[in-house]
């Protein structure tokens, strides 16, 4: 295993997109394969992030994601197939193993399984090399801290732990961080961006308290990389 910091953006003029940090994992996701896989399943696919940084010829790709919505916003072609479906329901594995992939991506989505051992030990079953990035606990520390509250999101070392039982792999913790011109733009991205998997931790009372009093003009993240 592996740690890494660095330093995705410094400016907010920069955030045209509200998932900046999602886009900047899919990538590096996507660089650090050493070959080109062909068939290629997305689980999480969402708007297509990952799909739009693949600069190669596939021959299938197979986005999995459980909104209508983001998959309505994905790209469309012959060789695209999307699917509604939730990597919390063990019915969409059975459906997946019919399928041949030459690599599974999922890019900061997995996070938020229900039962990460079992999403895992599935994704294992598919007998395909995995790439993927899951946000864990030390994203949003400062914050967390300063606001009295416990991460929503599993430990890096419980993360890797988990995965180590189901597959032989790499492991990488990236630390990084993302700055703001003010608190409040801070805020808005928390709300918007999709990290926070829209999940309220604190009422109104104690986010105004929180801007009013929270020391830094950045977020941290903290992602681990999984690659087998």
């Amino acid at each position: 295993m592996s740690n890494a910091c660095h330093e995705f953006s410094r400016y907010a003029a920069e955030y045209g997109s509200r998932n900046v940090i999602q886009r900047l994992v899919a990538k590096k996701l996507i660089t650090s394969t050493e070959t080109h896989p062909r068939r290629i399943l997305d689980l999480g696919c969402g708007n297509g992030t990952l799909f739009s940084l693949i600069d190669w010829k596939i021959e299938r790709f197979v986005g999995v994601d459980f909104s209508e919505q983001m998959l309505e916003h994905h790209p469309k072609d012959s060789n695209v197939e999307l699917l509604l479906g939730n990597f919390n329901d063990p019915l969409l594995f059975e459906g997946l193993k019919e399928e041949r992939f030459d690599r599974i991506y999922s890019a900061s989505a997995l996070q938020w399984a229900e039962d990460l051992d079992r999403v895992i030990e599935s994704l294992a079953s598919l007998n395909t090399p995995m790439s993927l990035a899951i946000f864990t606990a030390g994203t949003f520390k400062t914050l967390h801290e300063c606001a009295g509250v416990t991460p929503l999101l599993r430990s890096s070392d419980e993360v890797i732990a988990i995965a180590e039982k189901y597959v032989d792999a790499h492991f990488e913790v990236l630390h990084t961080t993302l700055e703001f011109d003010s608190v409040r733009e801070m805020f808005r991205y928390i709300k918007r961006s999709g990290v926070s998997g829209g999940r309220r931790v604190l009422d109104f009372s104690q986010t105004k308290r929180l801007m009013e009093t929270y020391p830094l003009d950045y977020l941290e993240f903290e992602v681990v990389f999984i690659t087998s």
